[in-house]
């Protein structure tokens, strides 16, 4: 079975999963009342196969009814009602399990497409009735609309600061309602790509990393717990091939982040909008260590840092935006035939200025910084 498969990947991979329920009209009773028989066997089926769910949404992106496949005349009294007897359900069969909402998407921001005219149902009004039933404040974001579905977004608008300050710009509106709402609770940004839809052709190019590695800066920057990007394998935005299992750009950029950026976050004091984007962690590996991301977004100048000390560089590269691979160090990066990652090695600098190339995005750890809250 296709959900086996999920909990065996989920297990091979060391992965949580997270997932919602379905929510159409094969749930529901003849008032349209949602029905949690089919949740129901849902989690039973799950523990009996070995696996668990870590958290979980009531149906997927509520703002927009229509396409979750909800009744024409869905509203916040219908989602609230359902939300409350999803959540008996779960608080009953999967305890551990967190429940995350509301889980809302396309506000904050014109999306910018003519061809999506969908009814919104706006978050404040689905958290007004719902109430604080939630153990963390989840939503999804997507800074424009594909081609495939209107949109209007180009290749040379990818390091803009227009463009990759779209992420702050929503997770303000987003926190904000938290905030009013659900004072306290933990942000999840549990999908997020590109572009919705499936994401432009550039989703899948190095134009893309810039994006994807500023938004894991700048929500790491704001307390966002947790960034989950949309999709593994599938459409232009996935983070490999579909046919060939080759990792894009975007994969390799979230190994780098996942094995040298630490998960406390430190203040680089530097403005985030600048054509050079730094982003400061503890280090993964290094006691006192630092890591630093450091996006130079400009297409013409190079820009500089200084170090006090000796780092380890990991400079990721292309020979145009639009390349669909990606080189460290000046190697290019590519998996094995049998899925295995090469080396990810690092080219050791001295203390003293570091230059860094136009279009270019690079990691820096500093072992010996001795930052006292990096010290374990």
């Amino acid at each position: 079975m296709e959900w086996k498969g999920v909990i065996d990947f989920a297990r091979a991979a060391n992965a949580e999963i997270v997932t919602s329920v379905a929510i159409s009209d094969g749930t529901r009773n003849h008032d349209g009342v949602w029905s949690p028989d089919q949740a129901k066997a849902f989690f039973q089926f799950t523990k009996r196969a070995g696996g668990s769910i870590a958290a979980t949404e009531f149906m997927n992106e509520p703002t927009i009814p229509s396409a979750g496949g909800a009744p024409s005349d869905y509203n916040a009294s219908a989602f609230a009602r359902d939300a409350k007897i999803f959540e008996t359900l779960l608080r009953k069969e999967s305890p551990k399990t967190l429940y995350l909402g509301p889980g809302g998407t396309a506000e904050g921001i014109p999306m910018g497409t003519r061809a999506i005219k969908l009814k919104l149902l706006p978050t404040e009004e689905l958290l007004k009735a719902t109430g604080p039933v939630y153990d963390v404040f989840s939503y999804h974001f997507y800074g424009g609309v594909s081609r495939r579905c209107g949109g209007e977004l180009k290749i040379d608008d990818t390091l803009s600061a227009d463009w990759l300050d779209r992420t702050n710009i929503v997770e303000k509106f987003y926190e904000d309602l938290r905030d009013r709402y659900v004072p306290g609770k933990s942000m999840w940004l549990n999908e997020t790509a590109e572009a919705a839809c499936g994401g432009d052709p550039f989703a899948g190019q190095f134009a893309d990393t810039f994006r994807f590695l500023n938004q894991l800066g700048a929500l790491a920057q704001k307390g966002v717990k947790v960034v989950m990007h949309n999709t593994l394998a599938a459409s232009d935005y996935s983070l490999i091939t579909t046919d060939t299992l080759q990792p894009k750009p975007n994969y390799w950029a979230a190994v780098l982040w996942k094995q040298r950026m630490g998960t406390t976050v430190l203040d680089p004091h530097t403005p985030t909008n600048a054509p050079l984007r730094i982003y400061a962690h503890c280090a993964k590996s290094a006691n006192g260590g630092v890591s630093l991301l450091l996006l130079n977004t400009d297409k013409t100048q190079k820009h500089s840092v200084a170090l006090s000390s000796p780092a380890e560089r990991y400079t990721l590269t292309a020979g145009d935006l639009a390349s669909p691979t990606i080189s460290l160090n000046g190697t290019t990066l590519q998996a094995a035939p049998d899925g295995s990652l090469p080396p990810i090695k690092s080219q050791h600098v001295d203390a003293g200025s570091v230059i860094l190339e136009p279009e270019s995005i690079t990691f820096l750890v500093i072992p010996s910084a001795q930052i006292k809250s990096c010290m374990k």
